[in-house]
């Protein structure tokens, strides 16, 4: 069957139950675009600026487990989608990046809408393709879809010039595919694997520690029931937050910068660390020097160069996540040893002895809204059902303190980047994937505006959001480091001029409240809900100086918190 370049990728992403491309057109990749036109088994969203094409799809990915797609053009096309693909890549979120190319004869010839866009991704993608071929394509797609969703996921970028999707040749598409070059490790070593259960059941003082790499890896139901088993404490990044419950006794609440007082003290505490799909980022660690000074660390990871990257560890198990974890299971079936009882009763003790300082507390007779108060509310009204996207600052740390997630991909947000502007496209991805669902987007006056022009994409496909605006009036975390570390001189994170977000939002065609007092939250938040066919847009007034607790200053340990 002799087919356009452009009828080919459609037909690749058929072929890949592709259900959802996100994307904007330009001059490059009209013939993609007229091929779209003449099918309607592939849908396209077109969004309203490229880097909401990256991040719909991005939360398209992290809701639902498939690759994300983007189409975007050329040149700005291409470098509109940066960011979105960086924020992909250091959160390891599979994503297919198709951008539009110059003929292949212009190529380095500086032609309008040029880039060497494969020279710019380079270092913000798993691997990137040139097709210079009409015959690659579908090899080069199969490729693709098979690097990005295998071993540890990333992005992928296909770039292909305009000729080459106008050119025809025979179209098969490739059952399977093997690159030499590329072998993920999928079982952990059994020698490995026995030591490190060895360790885990003689551990006196065992903490668990997972992270994102649990949930991309479709590991939560083995971790609970290797959590459980070994009745061990049990603490998650901010990537990790629902592969195993919130509300599970065992869970001591994220770690880290904005950790749990619990959760950073028997980190810093513990004998035994078993790191799980986490890479010991800065933001989890501290102070390197002074991370869990006394622990023996085992560390299971799909990646091996993220194993003693910044963390030396004693044990290394590469593997896929799942695997592993049933492999532990399985161990732990069939060996006589068990958990040091008596050890653990009191490390238990003493958990619950941090856990009495309720480092979570805050002024609840306040009478100005705290930004805290609208999240558990969000939380009480919504019965932790919701899928929850974030932006990044002081809201997204009292989403994550605060609502409580019981289930993976329902908390989707930028960790690695921290991408100002991706909550309301991630939504937009995750809604897309979930119909059904309800979706929240949590944000701030500042995140907000970075990709607002998305509203427009939410009345033209009728997605039925609800957008929780924490404003106030700050760049709120930047705020908070300038009170703390810069003596109050707040340059530049005053946002003293900002649109009525209600008008904007009613002005794009949605429902817009605007919320001053404590009394008014529950009402709002449960009239929002009841709109089930609209978008509606939220605008919490908050309290200027709130700040998120508990807090690591950089370069101190895990025991040094600042607490109020």
């Amino acid at each position: 069957m002799e087919l356009t370049g452009a009828e080919i990728i459609i037909e690749c992403l058929k072929a890949e139950d592709v259900e959802y491309v996100f994307g904007y057109p330009g001059g490059a990749v009209l013939h993609i675009y007229d091929a779209f036109y003449k099918q309607d088994d592939v849908k396209h969203i077109l969004v309203r600026h490229e880097q909401g094409a990256t991040h719909a799809a991005d939360g398209y990915a992290r809701s639902t487990g498939k690759p994300g797609v983007v189409l975007v053009t050329s040149g700005p096309g291409a470098t509109n989608a940066v960011t979105g693909i960086a924020t992909a890549y250091m959160d390891s979120i599979p994503m297919i990046v198709i951008t539009g190319q110059v003929p292949k004869a212009l190529i380095g010839n500086d032609a309008f809408q040029e880039v060497d866009s494969v020279g710019i991704t380079r270092p913000i993608v798993k691997h990137n393709f040139l097709i210079k071929d009409v015959k690659d394509i579908a090899k080069v797609f199969k490729q693709a879809f098979f690097v990005a969703t295998t071993g540890r996921p990333g992005p992928v970028v296909i770039d292909i010039p305009k000729d080459i999707t106008a050119n025809k040749v025979d179209f098969k598409y490739p059952e399977d595919i093997k690159m030499r070059s590329y072998n993920p490790t999928f079982k952990g070593h059994p020698g490995q694997i026995k030591r490190a259960v060895d360790i885990i059941l003689a551990a006196e003082r065992p903490m668990i520690y997972t992270g994102g790499g649990v949930i991309l890896g479709n590991g939560s139901e083995q971790l609970r029931k290797f959590t459980r088993k070994l009745g061990y404490p049990i603490t998650q990044t901010l990537m990790g937050l629902g592969a195993f419950p919130a509300s599970d006794k065992q869970s001591l609440g994220m770690l880290g910068m904005h950790g749990t007082y619990e959760a950073n003290m028997g980190m810093h505490n513990c004998d035994v660390l078993i790191a799980i799909g986490a890479r010991f980022d800065d933001r989890v660690t501290g102070n390197l020097e002074k991370f869990c000074p006394d622990a023996t660390i085992i560390h299971v990871d799909v990646d091996p160069a993220s194993i003693s990257k910044n963390v030396r560890v004693d044990v290394p198990i590469v593997g896929e996540v799942a695997q592993v974890l049933n492999e532990f299971n399985q161990a732990l079936e069939q060996t006589e040893q068990t958990p040091n009882a008596a050890a653990l009763e009191k490390w238990w003790q003493q958990i619950n002895e941090w856990r009495s300082q309720d480092c979570l507390k805050y002024n609840r007779e306040s009478e100005t809204i705290k930004p805290q108060f609208v999240l558990e509310k969000m939380f009480e009204v919504t019965k932790g059902s919701a899928i929850v996207t974030s932006d990044v600052g002081q809201h997204q740390m009292f989403a994550a303190q605060y609502y409580g997630f019981d289930e993976p991909r329902r908390w989707i947000n930028s960790g690695g980047l921290g991408t100002m502007g991706f909550g309301l496209p991630a939504a937009m991805g995750a809604q897309f994937a979930h119909p059904e669902d309800l979706v929240m987007c949590v944000t701030g006056e500042s995140s907000i505006q970075m990709c607002i022009q998305e509203l427009a994409t939410c009345t033209q496909y009728a997605l039925p959001l609800k957008i929780i605006n924490l404003n106030n009036g700050y760049m709120g975390m930047v705020r908070q480091w300038q009170e703390f570390f810069y003596d109050k001189r707040y340059s530049n994170s005053h946002m003293n001029v900002q649109p009525d977000f209600t008008k904007l939002a009613e002005s794009y065609g949605h429902i817009g409240i605007r919320v001053e007092k404590p009394a008014d939250v529950v009402p709002a938040l449960e009239e929002s809900i009841a709109q089930k066919d609209r978008l509606v847009f939220l605008d919490f007034i908050t309290d200027q100086e709130e700040n998120v607790y508990p807090m690591i200053p950089a370069g101190a340990g895990l025991n040094e918190m600042i607490l109020v």
